[in-house]
């Protein structure tokens, strides 16, 4: 058996799998996130590792599993975020998340000293402040007296991998989320480090996310209820692994939609796609070889959680079962873009396609008429619009995208899938593992490290339950209104970043 975890924004999502990846159970153990003024994002590394602990322990108990048959513990997590060591490994400060948009003037520094397009070549991404590397900048630059105890930088995975089983490394899927990460050359960018003012002994060994890192300690196997022969492999980001958990092993898989906190498209090919306008990314897959080019918006079915929260709010210790399918009653039969409402979801900014840490949320053309299912269908359409964008640039690139397997918790939403459909002008499918993808993605990692299958197996361990084709006539009146959407956004692109300007100063004021 094997035991995947994947370290999302809200909560840990574990699940348990048979050797050949095949799903068994999941579960889920929510941690907090600080959200705070100037961007902030910040989570504890511990509250991490106590969901990994508390989530083993479930699964073993609600699966009925003996222990002594579990093989392997694998990892994915969140990316691009910046965990901060000391020399005996504990966390100097709490975790900065991807989520955060505090790095400003240090990426304003870095594009100073190399050219953007010199930059994004090298990297597959932006220099932008929700990376990493610009992070470390911020901490150094900000909190000199904490990073002067800094020794080791790694990612959220890397962390509960090292608590563990004793080692620290990372993998290249998520070593190339850091913008620290030589694409072509397949190591880290000693000019860039440089650039950062960063030391160069922070970043560590990489290795392939199929890496068996060790085994669990004496003292983890504790934690876990598991035996120390239970081997912990590497895995990788969270989003080529949810690639591999979508079935996109191969440049012939397609392309698939992950609508989470943050959500994406992104595919599977020889090499790294670059957008004229950099619009787009590129991560190396977890797949050797390969790579995945990504458009990620910060705030994709976190814009539909937002938007629930609002409408219903749960009290402190209070549950939010079945909040969801209750703020989507009468959306399908509801109208927004077509009676002139518009959200553009830059709730925390925007990475793809926009890049503006200044970005904000808003409802455009709102009336008197309007009402929830209004308001939330217009979250739906704003996301399926902001996508559509995404969509464009890997077009503008020469990428052909026919056919999106849509996965995440937003992919349960029957409505939404038909949105998408309607706004993207493609056929989108719905797979049978939804939720829980990236875990499964992990899990055929795990398992290819184990040597039971291959990565192509990974298509074999869920199945198409729908699919949704575009409806033409609202295909083609979604087609005129996503230039619409993406007017208001120009229009409020200036005001954007007065706002931000204002309560910049105003900060440096206080």
């Amino acid at each position: 058996m094997i035991i995947a975890h994947d370290l999302g924004t809200t909560g840990n999502k574990a699940s348990l799998h048979d050797s050949s990846g095949r799903l068994q159970k999941a579960v889920t153990v929510d941690y907090p996130t600080r959200y705070g003024s100037g961007g902030l994002a910040e989570q504890d590394p511990q509250d991490w590792l106590n969901a990994v602990i508390a989530a083993t322990r479930r699964l073993l108990a609600e699966g009925e599993v003996d222990p002594a048959h579990v093989e392997a513990v694998v990892m994915s997590g969140q990316m691009m975020g910046a965990v901060l060591l000391d020399a005996n490994y504990e966390p100097v400060r709490p975790a900065i998340i991807w989520a955060d948009s505090r790095s400003v003037e240090q990426t304003e520094r870095l594009l100073a000293r190399m050219d953007s397009d010199r930059a994004y070549r090298l990297l597959g991404h932006r220099l932008n402040p929700t990376y990493s590397l610009e992070k470390a900048m911020w901490v150094a630059e900000h909190e000199p007296e904490v990073f002067a105890r800094v020794r080791h930088f790694c990612l959220a995975k890397d962390f509960v991998s090292q608590r563990l089983c004793g080692a620290l490394a990372t993998d290249r899927s998520d070593a190339s989320g850091t913008n620290a990460w030589d694409q072509p050359d397949q190591c880290w960018s000693d000019e860039l480090i440089s650039m950062a003012g960063l030391p160069r002994s922070l970043f560590g060994e990489v290795l392939e996310s199929t890496t068996v890192l060790g085994t669990l300690t004496a003292t983890a196997a504790e934690w876990l209820g598991l035996s120390t022969d239970v081997r912990v492999v590497l895995g990788g980001g969270d989003g080529p692994i949810a690639a591999v958990g979508a079935g996109i092993t191969s440049p012939e898989s397609g392309a698939y939609a992950y609508l989470g906190s943050s959500s994406w498209i992104s595919l599977a090919h020889p090499s790294p796609i670059w957008d004229p306008q950099r619009r787009t990314m590129t991560f190396d897959h977890v797949v050797p070889g390969l790579f995945a080019p990504t458009a990620t918006m910060v705030a994709g079915a976190g814009s539909v959680e937002w938007m629930c929260e609002v409408l219903e709010p749960v009290p402190p210790g209070g549950q939010r079962d079945g909040r969801a399918a209750r703020m989507l009653q009468g959306v399908a039969e509801a109208e927004a873009a077509t009676e002139g409402l518009y959200f553009l979801p830059h709730l925390l900014g925007e990475r793809s396609p926009h890049w503006n840490p200044a970005a904000a949320g808003a409802f455009v053309g709102l009336s008197r008429q309007h009402q929830r299912p209004q308001l939330m269908r217009a979250v739906l359409e704003g996301v399926a619009f902001n996508l559509a964008t995404c969509l464009h640039a890997f077009s503008d690139a020469g990428a052909t995208i026919e056919q999106i397997d849509a996965i995440g918790g937003g992919a349960a939403s029957t409505t939404w899938l038909q949105i998408l459909a309607d706004v993207w002008g493609v056929t989108v499918r719905r797979r049978s593992i939804v939720e829980e993808a990236n875990s499964l993605g992990a899990a055929v990692t795990a398992a290819v490290a184990l040597g039971s299958i291959e990565f192509s197996a990974a298509a074999q361990l869920s199945e198409v339950t729908a699919e949704f084709a575009p409806d033409p006539t609202r295909a083609a009146d979604y087609a005129d209104r996503h230039e619409v959407f993406s007017d208001a956004y120009v229009a409020l692109e200036p005001w954007f970043a007065t706002r931000h300007d204002i309560g910049a100063n105003r900060g440096r004021r206080s």
